[in-house]
């Protein structure tokens, strides 16, 4: 290995590698994946000169430490946290210099649930069908990191941003998902479906990089038996016999057999890769364009 590299000192409780994912190989049973909250994966990438694609480092609540075997520039974002350089705090949301040997922490995060590391250069893992993405539900791309861990990096393709820091949003307090109607909401009782757009939600502590969990109104089904397994999509949302919904997010199966009552719109995903365990959930029926 060159020593354009970058060895995990601290993993954390869950750090994978992810980019943009690998769409389009649902025909396969093959997920999509990527990172949760795609826009802070992409702004980290921008601060430190990466293409938006680049892999960056996602972690979950806990972060992570790092230590470069060349001198690199990285972007810490997505959840708010403290970042330290040999101990010394440096700006988080912002591009920053570690010279080759100094350990990167990314410590625990004070708000919202994933962070996401951008190295200069990006991080080189072999890709599987186009992508060097982590996918926890059908074990494509490298497994999540383990403390000892080396990471090969490309090289430098541009120049970071000259920024004090970029702003970015914040967690969400409540979570507002704008659904529109699944296939089988007619599986449900009518009362079942104004419940589910009316009534209020938490996240679960279960939710995971495939699915959104949440805890609330048990949606009763109008219909007895399970579906053939079908087709889903990112952002369906599912309703196992136990009537809490679940919500499919980028490690999701790409076939189901329960049935769909909704779907939640793309642009609302990234705030739920970011609700902690607790966070209120409302479901807002919208109609299709």
């Amino acid at each position: 290995m060159t020593g354009r590299a970058l060895a995990v000192v601290r993993a954390g409780a869950l750090t994978t590698v992810q980019d943009r994912g690998r769409p389009g190989h649902a025909h396969l049973g093959v997920p999509r994946s990527g990172a949760l909250d795609a826009p802070a994966a992409a702004l980290v990438n921008r601060l430190v000169g990466n293409p938006p694609g680049a892999a960056v480092l996602e972690t979950t609540l806990t972060g992570c430490a790092l230590r470069p075997r060349c001198a690199v520039t990285v972007a810490v974002g997505g959840a708010p946290c403290p970042v330290t350089v040999d101990g010394r705090p440096v700006p988080w949301a912002a591009p920053v210099r570690v010279p080759a040997g100094a350990v990167l922490d990314v410590g625990a995060a004070d708000l919202g649930v994933r962070s996401y590391v951008a190295v200069s250069g990006g991080v080189l893992v072999e890709p599987v069908l186009g992508s060097r993405s982590t996918d926890l539900l059908s074990g494509l791309g490298p497994p999540p990191l383990a403390d000892g861990t080396v990471l090969p990096l490309g090289r430098p393709g541009g120049r970071h941003a000259r920024v004090d820091v970029a702003p970015q949003p914040a967690p969400p307090a409540e979570l507002i998902l704008r659904v529109t109607a699944g296939p089988r909401a007619d599986w449900f009782t009518p009362e079942a479906v104004r419940a589910f757009t009316s009534r209020a939600y938490r996240v679960s502590s279960a939710s995971n990089r495939i699915g959104l969990r949440v805890d609330g109104p048990a949606l009763e089904r109008a219909r007895p038996g399970e579906l053939p397994s079908e087709g889903t999509v990112l952002g369906a949302v599912q309703v196992p016999p136990d009537g809490m919904p679940v919500v499919f997010l980028a490690d999701h199966p790409t076939t189901g057999g329960y049935p769909v009552i909704g779907v939640v719109r793309t642009p609302d995903l990234p705030a739920a890769a970011q609700a902690l365990p607790g966070t209120p959930v409302r479901f807002t029926a919208v109609r299709r364009h």
